[in-house]
């Protein structure tokens, strides 16, 4: 028996325990009527109850008991290896041109989990069907990535001054990027609006990361603040382009203060939480853990819409 999003039936009875305030709701009759049949099983009997959640911090500690689900899997993102299997099983049924190579498709997405593949494969072949392609080709899938990482162009009617302004501060990111000792190396600039940004830098690192020396951190902080530099020193002031740097960098020091213990004021402390406590150094959209870099210029507040998205 396989129990999906465990999280959703079994959170914690607890009055105010993660979020949940307890009660007698039908959540929790559920909760109960599932740890009553769970307590009805005997080593003879051939049941096996398995299920998946995300977030195992809010589960009641009933259902963790010995007994009923006092085994832990954590399932890890796939390492490159891994990918390509993936990529290969999604794309069987799709027409791939010869200069397609799954395993240089892998080596680009790291930190992309199969749901992210599957979307990967899906759009480029939606892209080459737009263009009339009989086969999906190695463009297809580099412009396919290139929507999912850094979002989907739109169409923005921007001024000179504001274009050669974005063209300025990427050219920031992307410099101090290639010069700084430590980043990661930048993939790809552009001054195209995609999504909530009026141009993005993108950088990745060449393989699986899985920890990050601290001048490689302090690197991330530099690459951030390249942006607001070039603004600083060609066009003597700055913007308010530079948001979504700021908001970045400013995360990446508070956890290198409050969780990697990398001040020297406060020593080897952990002061900030672990679970909740916000994304970690490696940028936008996914955690440390060797995951795609996406730095990203933001549109002026009249253009936002999600003032909280990242970016």
């Amino acid at each position: 028996m396989f129990i999906d999003e465990l999280d959703a039936i079994g959170r914690s009875r607890t009055s105010g325990v993660a979020g949940f305030s307890g009660g007698n709701d039908e959540r929790e009759q559920t909760l109960n009527q599932i740890l009553t049949e769970m307590d009805g099983f005997d080593p003879s009997a051939s049941v096996i109850v398995i299920a998946a959640t995300n977030r195992p911090d809010v589960l009641d500690q009933a259902l963790l008991r010995p007994g009923r689900f006092d085994r832990r899997i954590a399932v890890q993102p796939p390492d490159r290896a891994g990918r390509e299997a993936i990529l290969k099983v999604h794309a069987r049924d799709v027409p791939l041109g010869p200069d397609v190579n799954l395993g240089r498709i892998a080596a680009t997405t790291p930190g992309m989990v199969g749901a992210d593949l599957a979307n990967l494969v899906n759009e480029a072949a939606l892209l080459a069907a737009r263009r009339g392609h009989d086969e999906v080709n190695e463009s297809d899938f580099a412009d396919a990535l290139e929507r999912i990482v850094l979002g989907a162009e739109r169409q923005v009617m921007m001024s000179p001054q504001d274009r050669r302004r974005t063209a300025y501060h990427e050219a920031g990111h992307a410099i101090v990027g290639m010069l700084t000792d430590g980043a990661d190396p930048v993939r790809k600039v552009s001054i195209i609006p995609r999504g909530l940004a009026l141009g993005v830098t993108f950088a990745a690192p060449e393989t699986d990361r899985f920890t990050y020396r601290e001048p490689e951190i302090q690197a991330k902080i530099n690459v951030a603040l390249g942006g607001r530099a070039a603004e600083e020193v060609v066009l003597g002031e700055t913007s308010t382009g530079a948001e979504s740097d700021i908001q970045q960098l400013t995360e990446i020091a508070r956890q290198m203060v409050g969780r990697w213990g990398m001040s020297s004021a406060i020593g080897p402390v952990a002061v900030l939480p672990r679970d909740g406590a916000g994304t970690s150094a490696a940028g936008c959209r996914r955690g440390i853990a060797g995951h795609p870099e996406t730095r990203r210029r933001r549109s002026p507040p009249h253009h936002r819409r999600v003032p909280s998205a990242s970016g």
